[in-house]
């Protein structure tokens, strides 16, 4: 089987309004791919920039895939959380993007981005907090077909830095 090693790690978000940020990320691949070892899913600590409103998280990410076909490549998916003082967290951005599929070391920036809300839900925001969220995060990075439905406004950047491996690839015809 074909193998693919990721490693690298979630460099920070820039562009949110908030401050105490940090976020969820996951790995999605398709059927005929093979999480060998690494986590698929986790969460980074939260950050408070002081001087800027860049987030730093230096997450790293280590996993190893097996796969027999090409279809279904790995796409990371991230989500930007916002804590306040008294520990309550609310959604800030969803974003994906796919793992490169050429070897080496690769700096990406996932813009991301939000539900926009009625005005009657962007007032509660401001005035109690919270804001609307997807009820199935999954759908942002699968579901495209249906995103068009949503009303949405752009939010901040994730910034990744990740290193890929490819092995065996050559074998079942794929040159790099």
């Amino acid at each position: 089987m074909a193998e693919v090693h990721v490693i690298g790690q979630i460099v920070g978000a820039s562009g949110f309004p908030q401050r105490r940020l940090f976020c969820k990320w996951g790995l999605h691949a398709g059927g005929a791919w093979k999480l060998l070892s690494g986590l698929g899913s986790g969460q980074t600590q939260v950050d408070d920039p002081q001087a800027d409103d860049v987030a730093y998280w230096c997450h790293p990410l280590d996993v190893h895939f097996a796969t027999k076909g090409l279809q279904g490549w790995p796409k990371l998916h991230l989500q930007v959380w916002h804590q306040d003082g008294l520990g309550r967290s609310e959604v800030l951005g969803y974003g994906f993007c796919h793992v490169p599929a050429t070897p080496g070391c690769h700096a990406l920036a996932c813009v991301t981005w939000r539900p926009r809300g009625t005005w009657r839900e962007r007032l509660s925001q401001r005035l109690v907090g919270g804001g609307p969220q997807l009820r199935a995060p999954e759908a942002a990075t699968t579901g495209a077909a249906d995103r068009f439905r949503l009303r949405t406004e752009a939010a901040g950047t994730v910034h990744l830095q990740l290193g890929v491996l490819l092995r065996h690839f050559g074998r079942y015809g794929v040159e790099c």
